[in-house]
């Protein structure tokens, strides 16, 4: 991030000779919406600022005003001072884009990931989670865009990218043969752990990831779930800041989920921890945070609470009627402003008339539906906004149109 104080630079004399430059002094309190002006008719470039007067400084997107900086004809004259918050920020991805052939994986997203948070990538099958995960550790390189984690970038410092990550694919990539003492052991030597240091993450991977029973076993006469904590332990073997997970509880009974869903938490107290996964309580039950991924879109990126809250792209009520005719009820509701729909849920032979309506998400129409019935003589025996969960929000952002 880039903290910006709206002053004249010292320095600002030495370009007001340049051709093909205007210059303009503005004040610190220059309110928001004049900058906005000038940034609207002497460039091309759109730059949004907050409505209210600036009175102290903004955080803003530091790569996007270097951007303008180089590029519009107005040269505009901050007092910029770098920020970076090295504790915070732990992943920036701008415009990432992935093609195989001329099939769009991963279309032109945009993630900030956080040190310390936990993420849940979530998306049908095909929806680019894994792509994006074989993107971010080095592993596939995009068509298109930047990655840059911490300070390194994924273009000029692969080699230190992939020091910073440990990645478990969906399926572990063990060695059946080897005890799962010298496959942990053989990892370690390959990281270049020293004996001493060695011994010690091993114990500390064996209380981890609960190996200490079976380090004396065959990884090929493990199961699945014992296999996958064998490759969170391989993963996590050189002690990594970020931790990248995919479908890591694919094909396993429930217990096996929660032990592994668990460890994850236990991880996700010190890490960073990305996961991609298609199960929704997989999420709701580890994640911190949630984006949703379509088509190689992001189409939702928020906390679950926050998604649930947002209600998605509608609100559905449900209303049951006595002595009302459905032709009737959709003539006297269709007038509310803001419902989209109105459909009959049952047969008017029925005990009971049962209508769904759906509501525009930003508006609440329980009193103007309310309202509508109490002025006719209809029996209101059920009344009901539908609870919104992360399963029906996923399935109205990843539906087909």
């Amino acid at each position: 991030m880039t903290k910006i104080l709206f002053q004249p630079h010292n320095s600002v004399t030495q370009h007001a000779d340049k051709p093909g430059k205007n210059l303009f002094l503005f004040p610190w309190d220059i309110p928001s919406r004049h900058l906005q002006y000038y940034l609207l008719t002497r460039n091309s470039y759109f730059f949004i600022l907050p409505p209210q007067k600036i009175e102290k400084p903004l955080q803003v997107d530091g790569f996007f005003i270097q951007s303008i900086a180089k590029q519009a004809t107005t040269l505009l004259c901050f007092l910029v001072e770098k920020t970076t918050n090295k504790e915070s920020s732990m992943i920036h991805v701008e415009d990432l884009t992935k093609y195989f052939d001329d099939l769009c994986a991963v279309d032109h997203i945009d993630l900030t990931i956080d040190k310390g948070e936990i993420l849940g990538l979530l998306g049908p099958n095909g929806a680019g989670k894994t792509s994006t995960l074989r993107m971010l550790t080095g592993y596939l390189p995009p068509s298109s865009g930047t990655i840059r984690v911490k300070d390194f970038t994924i273009d000029r410092n692969l080699l230190e990218i992939k020091k910073c990550i440990g990645y478990l694919p969906e399926s572990a990539p063990l060695y059946h043969s080897m005890l799962v003492f010298d496959y942990l052991n053989y990892i370690a030597d390959i990281r270049g752990l020293q004996d001493g240091e060695k011994m010690a993450r091993m114990r500390d991977l064996a209380e981890l990831c609960g190996l200490k029973d079976i380090m004396h076993k065959n990884i090929g006469e493990l199961s699945k779930g014992l296999n996958q904590r064998v490759g969170l332990a391989h993963a996590m073997m050189s002690d990594p800041e970020i931790l990248v997970l995919d479908e890591p509880t694919s094909g396993l009974d429930p217990n096996q989920i929660a032990e592994i869903r668990k460890i994850i938490r236990r991880i996700g107290r010190e890490k960073t921890v990305i996961l991609s996964t298609h199960i929704l309580s997989e999420v709701e039950a580890t994640c911190d945070r949630v984006v949703i991924i379509d088509k190689g879109k992001i189409v939702a990126d928020d906390s679950t609470q926050a998604l649930k809250q947002s209600g998605g792209k509608e609100n559905i009520i449900h209303l049951g009627l006595l002595n009302a005719s459905f032709d009737d009820a959709k003539t006297r509701l269709s007038a509310l402003d803001g419902i989209d729909t109105i459909q009959q849920v049952n047969t008017e032979e029925e005990y009971s008339l049962d209508i769904r309506l759906s509501c525009r998400p930003q508006e609440d129409l329980r009193t103007a539906i309310y309202d509508c019935v109490k002025r006719t003589d209809w029996i209101l025996i059920e009344f009901r906004q539908e609870a919104k969960t992360l399963e029906s929000i996923f399935r109205e952002l990843t539906k087909e149109n």
